[in-house]
């Protein structure tokens, strides 16, 4: 049985180490690219996009995919969109892995924002130096901020256009909460902004800003597929493969 997990997260590796050396199982984990030299995975490997959905589609049937499993980053949106129809296209069951977004708790200042766009107008309202962990994708939203500092926290260094005074910080997750503290108190931040990635890895950072009571500007994730199924943890994603193996593989049509 062969499944592709689309991946790039913790989450995906989790599962592909949980899934390693599973009797009838063939792994082939698809990475985007977006990050050099991302640490090698279990099982086979691919690196790129497929061309759409029609590209994922003709690459499912012509390696005899029998299932998938989308483990992208929350805000991949266009790539989960694309495994909805492609799983449909070939008559294959799909998965959703994803990790539970973070939700506020008492001592927030959280600031909603449905894109990077919206993040950025609001930014002047809120503070002069800014702690911007959005990666590197996607800074164009910030480069006509001027009068703002930016410090940007990401795998690799980002491309321009990105704000005229920015500092960029290569580091890689996860991150302790110590360490952000200290972050902040160091670059003087007086605002944060971040996506709902979710998950434990870099939510040391939500603690120390509301612990120095500092104002968080959170980009809402965008819309999933509907009608596919989700669940929240490798161990789960784990269990539904397994379930799909003891129950055989789909024809393939």
């Amino acid at each position: 049985m062969h499944v592709l997990i689309l991946g790039g997260t913790a989450e995906a590796r989790r599962l592909a180490e949980l899934l390693d050396r599973t009797a009838g199982l063939r792994l082939t984990s698809s990475l985007a690219g977006r990050v050099a030299g991302p640490r090698a995975l279990p099982g086979g490997t691919r690196v790129g996009g497929f061309g759409g959905a029609e590209g994922l589609t003709a690459w499912l049937r012509e390696h005899a995919v029998d299932a998938v499993v989308d483990a992208t980053h929350p805000f991949a949106a266009a790539m989960s969109f694309h495994a909805a129809r492609a799983a449909a296209a070939a008559r294959i069951p799909l998965l959703a892995l994803r990790r539970p977004g973070w939700a506020p708790v008492p001592g927030d200042r959280w600031h909603e924002a449905d894109s990077l766009e919206e993040a950025a107008r609001a930014l002047p309202g809120l503070g002069r130096r800014v702690f911007l962990t959005t990666g590197r994708m996607g800074l164009a939203a910030f480069a006509g901020l001027d009068e703002l500092w930016f410090l940007v926290r990401s795998v690799d260094a980002p491309e321009p256009p990105y704000p005229s005074r920015t500092e960029v910080l290569l580091d890689r997750g996860p991150f302790t909460l110590d360490g952000e503290r200290d972050l902040l108190r160091r670059h003087r931040i007086d605002v944060v902004v971040t996506k709902d990635s979710g998950g434990a890895a870099t939510a040391p950072k939500l603690t120390a800003a509301r612990e120095a009571r500092l104002p968080v500007v959170v980009v809402r994730r965008p819309p999933a597929p509907r009608g596919v199924p989700v669940v929240p943890d490798p161990e789960g994603a784990a269990r539904w493969v397994r379930e799909r193996l003891a129950a055989g593989p789909p024809s393939h049509r």
